[in-house]
């Protein structure tokens, strides 16, 4: 879910294991300005970009949406190659946002009423990011590998919790009648098997949020892929409560209505 205020399993600590090179000796990572910000910044608001622009715009037009994908991909790498250095960075973490927009009007805008194929489709570029993790491209990668994950953790979530059942009937619901489900589904999650499972999912999640902020901590100062994953993380596990809390309390801002 983690593509509309989000869209996003075990093992996170393998998962990003390539990501940098850690030297035990490295100095305390310094922020790389962007701007007037740094580079986490930027990861959790690409993060935060779907909730307003992509949800909106792949229920009306999804095949342009897909082709919007193409055009993040091809500016990230043209920023990457020959944008003055303190962007380049940037350039790579548009490569590495453009695998997840993609994924994600592929599958709101044709298949959201399965959503058994919601995660396959979201990994469709996961061999690439693994790869990726050794060569200029890692920033881009960190970001995609952890908006995944944090993809992975909230459908287990939602299928642990049986919420994940409900789900095809609110996407082929009239948008009155999505209301009404999807604020039972919400009030579902509060039942107290179903925020057990939730609450250990999101503690999870924080406790890799912290595991990338050590590792980042360690990292060479040139080297944000923690940083970034950190901050994307993060993000997610407070889009997901905010995605909770409009499906209470406000439904058709939820971004499935």
């Amino acid at each position: 879910m983690v593509t509309f205020l989000s869209s996003r399993s075990g093992g996170g600590g393998s998962l990003f294991s390539g990501l940098i090179r850690n030297q035990a000796l490295a100095e305390p990572v310094q922020p790389i300005a962007l701007g007037r910000v740094g580079l986490p910044f930027w990861a959790s608001m690409l993060v935060v970009l779907p909730v307003f622009v992509q949800a909106p715009w792949v229920r009306e037009q999804p095949f342009s949406s897909c082709l919007f994908g193409f055009v993040l991909l091809s500016v990230g790498v043209i920023t990457h190659s020959i944008a003055p250095s303190r962007w380049k960075d940037f350039g790579a973490l548009l490569v590495g946002f453009s695998g997840s927009w993609l994924a994600g009007s592929l599958f709101w805008g044709w298949l959201a009423c399965h959503p058994v194929l919601h995660l396959p489709v979201e990994a469709f570029a996961l061999p690439l990011a693994i790869t990726g993790l050794q060569t200029r491209w890692r920033l881009g990668c960190a970001f995609y590998l952890a908006s995944l994950l944090g993809t992975a953790f909230t459908d287990l979530a939602m299928a642990l919790t049986g919420v994940m059942a409900l789900w095809p009937a609110v996407i082929a619901a009239s948008p009155t009648e999505a209301s009404v489900l999807l604020q039972d589904a919400a009030a579902f999650v509060l039942t107290p098997s179903s925020l057990l499972t939730v609450s250990a999912s999101g503690i999870i999640i924080f406790q890799l949020v912290q595991y990338c902020r050590s590792r980042s901590s360690l990292s060479m100062a040139s080297d944000r892929g923690w940083a970034v994953a950190a901050a994307v993380l993060f993000t997610t596990l407070l889009i997901d409560g905010l995605f909770l809390s409009l499906s209470l309390l406000a439904p058709e801002l939820s971004g499935l209505v």
